[in-house]
C-alpha cells in the first residue's frame, strides 16, 4: 500500500515543516515539500493537523498474563494507540513473573497474535535466576528490569551479591524501580502505629518518601559506575533524585539515563484530597516542589525520557482502604495529550515533547528505524489536531479498568489519527485494528 500524508506540519528533529510524506510498505520512502501522487495512492489531506513521530512508552504494565481482569495486552495498545503511543515495552511482574527466557517469549507469541502497537518485553531479575538473565538477546529484547524496591508484583532483588553480579554481568540495559525497602517498611509500621488500618492515601508520599527513593536510585547509580552498566532509573520522583544525573554528554553516549513520568508531572501531594487512591502510584506522587525539580531535570536533559509507567487496576480494587488499594494507574490514552497541555500552558515547547516521548527513547534503547520521521523508517505516525476534544469521560475511555485520573479533564489537542507500520489504526474515534504491531528490534552495542 502506497500512502501520501500531505499538507501537516511536522514535528520532528526540533524543528517545524510544512511537508508531504510519502509511506510505501510500512516505511517512510520520501519526506519532501510536496510530493505528487498518480490516481493509485491514497492520499490524506493533513491541512491544519500536525504530524509526530509516534510515542515510544518505555514503561508499561498490561497485565497479560495472568492480571487480565485489569487490562491486557489487546485492550490497552487500543488505548495507547488512541493516545498516540505506536510501541510499547512491557514490565515482567505479570502471572507467572517473566523469570525465564521461555516465560518471556510466551508474551512476545501473545503480542505478536493480539497487539495494535509495537512491542517488547523487559526480562525480569530475581534474587536467583541470574543464569537465565544472562541468556537475554540484547538485540530482540529492551532490557533487564530490576525492582530494587517491592511493588506491584513482589519482585524484590534486595541480595547485595545479585546486585553486584547483575550489575557486573549483564551486556543488556538494566531498568530499575528504586526505593530503599528497609526505608518503606520502617515507615509504613510508623503509620500504622498512629493509625491502624486506616492511614489515609495522603500519608503515601511520606511512607514512601524521598529517602526510600535518593537511598536506593543513589545505590542503583553508584553499581552502575562501578561496573559501567548501562543503567535506566525509571519514574523518578523527587527533586533530590535529579542530582544523581547529568547532562554532560549527548544520550547517544549515556550510560546512565533516567525517566520521567506522566503522573509525577502533572499531579502532586495536595491532589490526594480529590484523587485519593486513584494517584496512588509507587513511587508516590509528592510534593508541587519535587515535582517542580522532575521538571526541571526533564528540561535541561538530566531526564531523558516521558513515558507513563501505566499500571491499570480494577475500580474495586482502587475503591479499596489505603493498605489494601493497589499502587497504579491506567495513563496511556492520554499521556501525549497531557504533555500537549504542558505545551499550550508554556511549560515546555512541542518539539521537547516529541524529542522526549519519540527522539529520546528510541535513541536510548537503540531501537532500530523507529523514533523520527526519517526517510527509511517505520512509519510510526500521529496526527494530532490543535483544539480541544471531548472532555475525558467513562464514555470514551479504551481501558479495560474503565477509569482514569483525568475523568473531567478536558485536554486542549486530540488525537486526530494514529499509524503503526503505515497502517492507519485509529482514526475519527474508533480504533480501526487494519493491522498489528511488530517487535521492536535494536541495534547492538
Amino acid at each position: 500500500m502506497t500512502i501520501i500524508i500531505k499538507n501537516g506540519t511536522l514535528i520532528n528533529e526540533g524543528k517545524q515543516i510544512n511537508a508531504d510524506i510519502l509511506i510505501t510498505n510500512g516505511k517512510i520512502t520520501k519526506i519532501a515539500h510536496q510530493i505528487n501522487s498518480d490516481a493509485a495512492v491514497q492520499e490524506i489531506d493533513a491541512s491544519g493537523l500536525l504530524i509526530l513521530p509516534g510515542c515510544i512508552d518505555d514503561q508499561v504494565h498490561f497485565r497479560e498474563p495472568g492480571l487480565t481482569h485489569k487490562g491486557n495486552i489487546y485492550s490497552e495498545s487500543r488505548a495507547a494507540v488512541a493516545g498516540g503511543i505506536t510501541s510499547f515495552m512491557e514490565m515482567p511482574n505479570t502471572v507467572p513473573n517473566a523469570l525465564t527466557q521461555a516465560l518471556l517469549e510466551d508474551k512476545y507469541q501473545i503480542a505478536s497474535q493480539n497487539a495494535i502497537a509495537n512491542y517488547s518485553f523487559f526480562m525480569g531479575a530475581s534474587n536467583d535466576n541470574m543464569e537465565e538473565v544472562l541468556l537475554t538477546d540484547t538485540s530482540k529484547i529492551c532490557g533487564v528490569k530490576v525492582f530494587m524496591g517491592s511493588s506491584t508484583g513482589n519482585m524484590l532483588v534486595d541480595k547485595e551479591s545479585v546486585l553486584e553480579g547483575l550489575f557486573s554481568r549483564v551486556g543488556a540495559l538494566i531498568a530499575t524501580h528504586c526505593e530503599d525497602e528497609h526505608t518503606v517498611k520502617s515507615n509504613l509500621a510508623a503509620f500504622q502505629a498512629k493509625y491502624g488500618d486506616n492511614i489515609p492515601v495522603s500519608a503515601h508520599p511520606l511512607i514512601r518518601n524521598e529517602e526510600a527513593c535518593y537511598l536506593s536510585s543513589s545505590k542503583a547509580v553508584a553499581l552502575a559506575k562501578k561496573h559501567r552498566a548501562r543503567l535506566h532509573v525509571l519514574h523518578i520522583s523527587t527533586a533530590k533524585e535529579t542530582a544523581l544525573f547529568d547532562n554532560a554528554l549527548p544520550l547517544e553516549q549515556k550510560l546512565i539515563t533516567a525517566e520521567a513520568c506522566i503522573h509525577h508531572l502533572w499531579f502532586s501531594d495536595a491532589d490526594y484530597q480529590t484523587k485519593g487512591n486513584y494517584i496512588k502510584w509507587n513511587p508516590a506522587v509528592k510534593t508541587s516542589a519535587d515535582r517542580d525539580g522532575v521538571w526541571e531535570a526533564l528540561l535541561d536533559n538530566r531526564i531523558d525520557v516521558i513515558a507513563t509507567d501505566h499500571a491499570p487496576h480494577t475500580i474495586e480494587e482502587k475503591s479499596n482502604p489505603y493498605l489494601s488499594a493497589p499502587s497504579g494507574g491506567p495513563l496511556v490514552q492520554h499521556a501525549l495529550l497531557a504533555m500537549l497541555d504542558k505545551v499550550s500552558a508554556g511549560k515546555i515547547s512541542i518539539e521537547r515533547v516529541v524529542e522526549k516521548m519519540a527522539h529520546a527513547p528510541a535513541t536510548l534503547f537503540r531501537i532500530k528505524e523507529r523514533g523520527y520521521l526519517r526517510e527509511g523508517f517505520y512509519a510510526d505516525i500521529v496526527l494530532v489536531k490543535p483544539e480541544p476534544g471531548q472532555e475525558v469521560s467513562k464514555n470514551n475511555l479504551l481501558y479495560k479498568c474503565g477509569w482514569s485520573p483525568f475523568e473531567g479533564h478536558q485536554f486542549s489537542h486530540q488525537i486526530h489519527s494514529t499509524y503503526v507500520n503505515g497502517n492507519c489504526v485509529y482514526a475519527r474515534g474508533q480504533v480501526l485494528e487494519n493491522g498489528l504491531g511488530e517487535r521492536l528490534l535494536f541495534n547492538p552495542r
